[in-house]
């Protein structure tokens, strides 16, 4: 099987971090997976450099050019399937293949990890009439799409994955001495871009109520994003300098997620929550909020808890009963872990994008097309 997978993000996210598992766990089972990505973004930097990663740079999501640019490396490659990552990949594919669909036979698949409805422009109606299978992060996300008029058919729930192997070998950080913290300092981890829909604002009054009762919690914050300042403002009016951290960017998640004694999720919104797994294959147990896919993911005093979203004060009891009771914690952390090995773990997250693969190609050719590049 040979795909081509198209992401356009200059960051990186955990929509990203998606893309590579899937790109090197089909290489990993003896697929050809080429990429093309943005010509400065994290994922090509983090790709393996080759013949199979190709640089694209799309001024909007109706570029012509990047279309055409895109169309003329279809042709040239002729993938089995041309697998697009992110809104705007999914309108350059949809324009691309518009281009040259009659003479090529590549199938055309959509990730879908967001919970927003499909724009209700002719545009956005049109590129994703053009999708023959949308994978979806979760059984919310894929409501959502059948609630917004895309047939079920179309459809298939993959819940992402984690790399449970990868984890297991990144060491733990020392975050004590990292942010110069107190040793007897129970603290509290939250991964999420700085962003609305992600409700940190919750989470910084959740804190204020939190170290009332655990004066020895501080609550480390990490990612950027446009509400870096107004995080900041908040944190210094609630006068919780020395128990709230905004981390910043940091490329050792892995590491910080190990040295966390808890993990919360105070989004909003969430297509699933991959924070929240990579959080769960480090042994640590969740606080979610009951939104989107999370409920997916956490299973309520089991992995962790549920709260309600938008409620601060449902957060921190929430967050003060854990602190408070470490057996409870930790039997959570295991239970989590368990559940990423089983539920969430990359090489099944791969193996189920590579059956849907499989299913649209063989619908086209009558046929299994095994291991290898299509060819005229």
């Amino acid at each position: 099987m040979f795909s081509l997978h198209v992401d356009t993000a200059r960051t990186w996210r955990g929509g990203q971090n998606q893309v590579l598992l899937t790109i090197l766990g089909l290489r990993a089972l003896g697929h050809r997976a080429a990429l093309v990505a943005h010509p400065d973004g994290e994922l090509r930097q983090r790709a393996a450099e080759g013949p199979d990663l190709f640089p694209l740079l799309p001024s909007t999501e109706m570029s012509l050019r990047a279309a055409w640019k895109l169309s003329q490396l279809l042709q040239e490659l002729r993938p089995d399937v041309v697998h697009a990552h992110d809104a705007h990949s999914v309108a350059i594919t949809a324009l691309a293949l518009s281009m040259k669909r009659a003479k090529i036979k590549t199938r055309f698949v959509a990730a879908r990890r967001v919970d927003f409805h499909i724009g209700k422009n002719p545009f956005s109606r049109w590129k994703y009439r053009q999708v023959e299978r949308f994978i979806c992060a979760s059984s919310f996300i894929r409501s959502m799409l059948t609630s917004d008029g895309i047939s079920p058919d179309r459809t298939t729930v993959v819940y992402e994955g984690v790399n449970i192997g990868h984890i297991g070998t990144a060491p733990k950080l020392d975050v004590h001495k990292e942010f110069c913290l107190g040793r007897n300092t129970l603290v509290v981890g939250n991964v999420a871009a700085l962003v609305p829909h992600k409700g940190q604002r919750y989470l910084v009054d959740a804190a204020a109520l939190v170290i009332r009762e655990v004066p020895n919690a501080s609550f480390l914050i990490a990612g950027e994003g446009e509400l870096n300042g107004a995080l900041q403002r908040q944190i210094k009016q609630l006068h919780l300098e020395k128990h709230v951290i905004l981390t910043g960017f940091r490329s050792d998640v892995l590491s910080l997620h190990k040295s966390f004694d808890l993990f919360v999720m105070s989004s909003i919104s969430e297509g699933l929550g991959t924070s929240a797994l990579d959080a769960m294959a480090c042994g640590r147990p969740v606080i979610a909020t009951k939104v989107g896919g999370l409920s997916e993911v956490v299973i309520n005093r089991e992995t962790g808890l549920l709260v309600p979203a938008r409620n601060a004060e449902a957060l921190a009891t929430g967050i003060t009963r854990l602190l408070q009771d470490n057996v409870l914690r930790n039997t959570y952390g295991q239970a989590a872990l368990a559940r990423a090995r089983v539920t969430f773990n990359a090489e099944r997250m791969v193996q189920q994008t590579l059956d849907v693969y499989h299913q649209l190609v063989g619908t086209d050719r009558g046929e299994d097309s095994g291991c290898h590049a299509a060819v005229d």
